[in-house]
């Protein structure tokens, strides 16, 4: 099976909707991101980041990195 590298089916749910990323992918870390925070450019195979905006909504597609 291909392995999934993004979630557009995520954007406008809360972040906790989200995790649910770790259900389909073992060994997925979560990273939520606030507005406003820096993140490192570094790319990790194993980790997802949650753009969220100020209601904890998730504002951008999630993708593997």
């Amino acid at each position: 099976s291909t392995r999934k590298t993004s979630w557009p089916e995520l954007v406008g749910v809360t972040a906790e909707e989200a995790e649910k990323i770790k259900e389909e992918m073992s060994g997925v870390e979560i990273q939520v991101v606030p507005p406003g925070s820096f993140v490192t450019a570094d790319y990790k195979p194993q980790r997802v980041r949650l753009y969220v905006d100020e209601s904890n909504k998730v504002t951008r597609t999630p993708g593997i990195g």
